[in-house]
């Protein structure tokens, strides 16, 4: 009797009769043995897969129902003008695309899970984009372990913030421009789309638009294509912008503006950078200027919002009306004066700032934020007097408001464990960011216009949008809490420059060993002759006879030789 799981038909060729039949394997066969298959050849992907499962499920279990920080009731009310005072000065596109929806039916704990599910998938999807784009399994496998494994996306994701969303935004928008080699009409509109959304949950995703915008007009063939793809492209990332400062203005009454933080923010750069010993400025502003000693202490952050700060207790009396001023005026003129009379000092704050990312451990220097804000402790964490342990900024009150997930809890075991891993190695260290941002403009240069673009606009892309994000959040300040995106770009950045000048250099030896096999001359063991011995393959044939570079190798398999 046949098994119900098989089929039993004729061989091929034969009657049935008497002969050996062969079984075909159920619907049900087929996909196990698909899955055995493909765990066999993502093994290695699927392990780190499941280290972060277990890390993520370790973190939820730690502190429940979520992890608050400083900011976070902003984002819960910041639309909430009924029952608080806690509006936003920063975009609120977190509130909007994710905590709003998700508060509706459910409380705080699952916004966290769904931050968890998200770092995961953007894993998943970056390491699948690899694979399509040629980039070895094993590479990329290394290029998506920090996501999954770094102790401070951890910490993000359990944290109600919107630092997660932006990364799962920047990173769609990657894939998508990124899918085909030269993206289609549909995939640069879902593209600009989801990078437009990056700018009203963090205000520096406004920065994307120049890589986004380079990387579509070299990939596009015609000055037409160029011209149609630029366009849409832009009108698309524009669109999420325009829709928000527009909701800003009419909904939420601050204007036709993404933030009203601008000038504060311009003020502490350039005050933490000036020399206002030499700056040239009206006497009215000269108690703006910060001392080196205040200036050191306080950092960009601190002059920002401290309530020690300089723009904080200098409070100028009007004579006339006997009321005071409003320093925001003199804020901003005293740091168009430092830019005017001193960029160089601000650029130097700026690439001292910027350069932190690549050091070895992570560590806070003096006016910096503190990196602790970021790192798990022993015990759920608290930040006077915004988020407190009892009264009414109390974290357990917030979860209370914002709809349930009971009181703030800690699962003492399980925070030991994560604080001893993200302090003793459980983080990307700076040299691996470094690696990758080298490799990744090494493979940019590798692009040729008239061959397949392989992996060297994937590079353009990638290590463009890292650096126009993490640059531009340095403009204004540093904080680890803003090098995150570089999990999610340089990596990858790295993994795609290392194919794609391992795959300039394959191009050279097949060319090399093509014209030394016309001119019958013996190739070296490595592929690769000299200029003498390539020579007289040039003299066999007139210059207009021989055949052109870019068809020495296989299109659209590596890149070819210029």
């Amino acid at each position: 009797m046949t098994n119900r799981s098989e089929t039993v038909l004729p061989a091929a060729g034969q009657d049935g009769s008497g002969q050996e039949a062969a079984v075909v394997g159920s619907r049900l066969d087929r996909i196990m043995w698909a899955t055995v298959d493909l765990a066999r050849r993502h093994w290695l992907f699927l392990l780190l897969l499941g280290g972060g499962l277990l890390l993520r499920a370790l973190t939820q279990i730690a502190y429940e129902p979520a992890l608050l920080f400083i900011d976070s009731k902003k984002y819960i009310f910041g639309t909430d003008f009924a029952n608080t005072d806690w509006g936003s000065f920063d975009p609120l596109g977190y509130t909007l695309l994710v905590l709003r929806p998700v508060l509706m039916v459910e409380n705080l704990a699952f916004v966290a899970l769904l931050q968890h599910v998200i770092g995961m998938v953007m894993a998943a999807a970056l390491y699948v984009l690899m694979l399509r784009r040629d980039v070895t399994r094993w590479l990329a496998t290394l290029a998506v372990a920090p996501v999954l494994l770094d102790a401070y996306q951890l910490n993000a994701e359990q944290t109600i913030m919107p630092d997660v969303l932006f990364e799962a935004l920047l990173v769609a928008g990657i894939v998508l421009l990124l899918w085909q080699p030269r993206p289609a009409l549909g995939l640069i509109i879902l593209g600009g789309l989801a990078l437009g959304s990056s700018a009203p949950v963090r205000q520096v995703g406004e920065a994307l638009i120049v890589p986004a915008l380079i990387y579509v007009l070299a990939a596009a063939r015609g000055w037409r294509t160029r011209l149609l793809h630029g366009a849409v492209l832009t009108f698309c990332f524009a669109l999420p912008i325009v829709g928000y400062m527009s909701y800003s203005a009419v909904i939420l009454g601050y204007g036709f503006e993404m933030s009203n933080m601008g000038t504060a923010y311009l003020y502490g750069r350039t005050a933490h950078a000036a020399d206002c010993a030499t700056l040239k400025i009206p006497a009215i502003e000269r108690p703006l200027c910060p001392a080196p000693r205040v200036s050191a202490a306080l950092g960009v952050d601190g002059l920002v919002n401290s309530k020690y700060a300089p723009r904080v207790l200098y409070q100028p009396v009007n004579v006339y009306i006997g009321e005071f001023e409003d320093t925001l005026p003199m804020q901003k003129d005293l740091a168009y004066s430092v830019l005017r009379q001193q960029p160089m000092r601000v650029a130097g704050d700026i690439a001292k700032d910027s350069v932190k990312l690549f050091a070895p451990t992570r560590n806070t220097e003096e006016g910096d934020t503190p990196i602790s804000r970021w790192q798990f402790q022993f015990g759920y964490p608290y930040y006077p007097p915004g988020i407190t342990r009892h009264g009414w900024n109390s974290a357990s009150k917030v979860f209370a408001q914002a709809g349930g997930g009971g009181h703030a809890r800690v699962h003492w075991k399980a925070d030991i464990l994560l604080r001893y891993y993200q302090l003793h190695g459980g983080y990307t260290p700076g040299p691996v960011y470094l690696l990758g941002l080298l490799a990744g403009i090494a493979g940019m240069f590798t692009f040729r216009r008239r061959r397949h673009p392989g992996p060297a606009l994937a590079c353009l892309l990638i290590t463009g949008a890292a650096v126009a994000v993490l640059l531009g959040a340095d403009l204004y300040e540093f904080s680890w809490r803003y090098q995150l995106p570089a999990l999610v770009t340089l990596p990858i950045a790295g993994a795609f420059g290392v194919t794609a000048v391992a795959g300039q250099i394959q191009a050279h030896r097949r060319a090399a060993a093509g014209l030394a096999g016309a001119a019958g001359i013996a190739v070296p063991a490595d592929g690769l002759a000299s200029a003498d011995e390539l020579a007289p393959a040039h003299e066999l044939a007139p210059a207009d006879e021989l055949a052109p570079a870019d068809e020495l190798a296989v299109a659209g398999s590596e890149p070819q030789v210029p």
